[in-house]
């Protein structure tokens, strides 16, 4: 955040000051929604929400150090008054973008966004001074509180953006244009609030590479006949990026070491370089060549994305998250959130780290499937049986029994049980697993198996 007046940002948001002693007085620092994590000197943004509303959370946040609060209401306390907070901290995040203007990357796609960015970001920071997207902050909040964490030296502004439905792409290049854009990949998240179809998720999604300049980029995924749809929708030159061999920058030579990590030549227009990942899973090959297609668009060298992607090391939790406790037992958490894509990458990757350990699937239900979603838990439950997975936790009710009992009918021998909680999960994982087991456990996030994954891993 460049340092900005109460006054000056009063003027660029249209708001009103309240309890202000000195408009003179400046926030230094960026915001945060949740008052435990603003900065000293930033500013508190109190958003209402279903269960918590941020504005009985003032007084204490200007206490903690706050320099103001952004309200759309008085609160006794320093404050700008707004008519719509999240509006106005679009409104702010755009103007800060028109004063530095960093480079600004976009990066969609159905799944890997969160690995991808922060691939991304480790590559380009050995570079110059890059801010990236924090954990998921992908939507119309988190995407202003990014940017208003950048500030005159950001030369990269690594922005995952996230779209649940059509327009929701717009809104979000609209407050931070990007001159780069990422395509990953289309599939069925989110597919229910789209239309119902692929297709309908790939319409949403090419909206990054609409907003894209004449002189931009954009990066698309030669593996996905849906993100190469995309291609007469940009005015800007395209970079293919994957495992065909038609693609500039793609994997050649992949192979999987013991620990389940991928190795592959990495070919660019500039040569070629050997890449080690640090992260488990064969999938990770095309994030790993998306992040090398950005920094290739960016006049990086093969030589410097290797470098970087050999370095990189898992940043966000929830996502193949791998604890070893003590009893030689592994907990894979990829409880953030689930699709039958990345249910599928994910089951494969924990199966491949396992080698020929036993392995426990605690498996929740996966979110916004539409018509189709009795279908794709059972896809799942018979994925498990067909990786050969020893035991299959199916946790809640619904669409996680069909799950169990497609499993249970498959013939393949995993032994299935069902909880009705997370609590459950808990209790009867902490009895099914044995030492030496490896543990993977993933749902969409609504369902909390996360709390699951860190109560396994902490027994």
């Amino acid at each position: 955040m460049i340092p900005m007046t109460l006054a000056e940002i009063a003027q660029v948001l249209g708001a009103g000051l309240h309890d202000v002693p000195d408009p003179r007085a400046m926030v230094t620092a960026p915001a945060a929604v949740d008052s435990r994590e603003v900065p000293p000197g930033g500013l508190f943004a109190a958003t209402a929400g279903a269960n918590v509303d941020g504005h009985d959370y003032a007084v204490g946040a200007v206490a903690g150090g706050a320099a103001a609060v952004l309200a759309s209401r008085p609160v006794g306390v320093p404050a700008l008054v707004v008519e719509d907070v999240q509006t106005a901290l679009g409104l702010l995040a755009r103007h800060l973008l028109g004063r530095i203007r960093p480079t600004v990357i976009g990066l969609t796609g159905s799944v890997g966004k969160t690995t991808t960015k922060d691939l991304l970001a480790q590559v380009l920071e050995r570079h110059g001074p890059t801010v990236a997207t924090d954990r998921s902050f992908n939507n119309e909040l988190g995407l202003p509180l990014t940017v208003l964490r950048a500030d005159a030296a950001t030369r990269y502004l690594v922005l995952e953006m996230g779209a649940s439905r059509k327009g929701d792409l717009t809104y979000l290049t609209g407050l931070a244009p990007p001159r780069v854009g990422l395509v990953l990949n289309v599939g069925s998240a989110h597919v229910e609030r789209m239309g119902g179809g692929l297709a309908d998720v790939a319409e949403a999604k090419g909206e990054l590479v609409e907003a894209l300049p004449a002189d931009g980029f954009a990066l698309l995924n030669a593996d996905d006949p849906y993100v190469m749809g995309m291609a007469g929708r940009t005015k800007a030159p395209i970079l293919l990026y994957g495992r065909s061999p038609e693609a500039p920058v793609r994997a050649e030579n992949v192979r999987m070491d013991d620990r389940a990590r991928a190795g592959f030549e990495l070919v660019t227009p500039s040569g070629r370089a050997p890449v080690e990942l640090d992260l488990i899973g064969e999938h990770q090959v095309s994030n790993a060549l998306a992040a090398a297609a950005v920094a290739t668009a960016l006049g990086l060298g093969v030589a410097e994305i290797a470098g970087g992607l050999n370095a990189a090391r898992r940043r966000s939790a929830g996502r193949l998250e791998i604890v070893e406790r003590g009893d030689g037992i592994t907990i894979v958490n990829d409880a953030y959130n689930a699709n039958p894509e990345s249910m599928r990458a994910g089951l494969r990757a924990a199966k491949a780290l396992a080698g020929d350990r036993r392995t426990v699937a605690v498996l929740g239900a996966m979110g916004q499937q539409a018509h189709a979603s009795r279908a794709r838990h059972a896809e799942v439950g018979r994925l498990v049986a067909g990786l050969r997975f020893d035991v299959l936790i199916a946790v809640g009710a619904g669409d996680p029994l069909v799950m169990a009992e497609a499993a249970a009918s498959s013939g393949q021998g995993v032994a299935v049980h069902t909880a009705g909680d997370v609590a459950g999960a808990v209790r009867l994982a902490t009895e099914l697993v044995e030492p030496g087991d490896v543990v993977f456990v993933k749902a969409s996030s609504e369902v909390g198996l996360g709390a699951c994954a860190r109560a396994l891993a902490g027994a």
